[in-house]
């Protein structure tokens, strides 16, 4: 499972020109789910990602996390961070995982994330086609993955 994560002051995610989420400063968070991954790769990312210390103290420093900031979430599931560009131009996503197995996993994501944090969490539809717009503060932006835990 690997999440891209960018701190925002504000982001929102549109279907069909209508916001279905918006949040102000928080992180948007874009979800990829891989063929092999489980609840246990979901709650490792889970966890780093609400202690994760990427928001401003009172020195300028990066050193309080979301929970500590009253932060939200703005969750998007992208497929694409599974992406192969090993062979070819065109990328392959053979290692994403199907629907049948991400949505479950995605909503586990979700249910988890919003009970562990007791933050606001919004999303967007898992499979829509999605406009997200953000202003990525700092730039602030961090790679995670499940299976590669640096």
């Amino acid at each position: 499972m690997r999440i891209l994560i960018q701190r925002t002051t504000e982001a929102s995610v549109k279907i069909r020109s209508e916001i279905v989420g918006s949040i102000k400063n928080g992180f948007v968070v874009f979800v990829g789910i891989e063929k092999d991954d489980e609840t246990l790769d979901a709650d490792w990312l889970i966890q780093k990602l609400i202690g994760l210390r990427l928001f401003s103290d009172e020195n300028g420093k990066m050193n309080l996390s979301i929970q500590e900031i009253n932060g939200s979430f703005l969750i998007i599931s992208q497929f694409t961070l599974h992406a192969s560009t090993k062979k070819g131009n065109r990328p392959s996503y053979i290692q994403a995982a199907s629907p049948e197995k991400a949505i479950p996993l995605y909503d586990y994501f979700i249910k988890e994330l919003k009970v562990k944090s007791k933050l606001k969490v919004e999303t967007g539809i898992f499979g829509a086609d999605m406009k997200v717009s953000l202003i990525n503060d700092g730039p602030v932006t961090i790679w995670m993955d499940s299976k590669n835990k640096e």
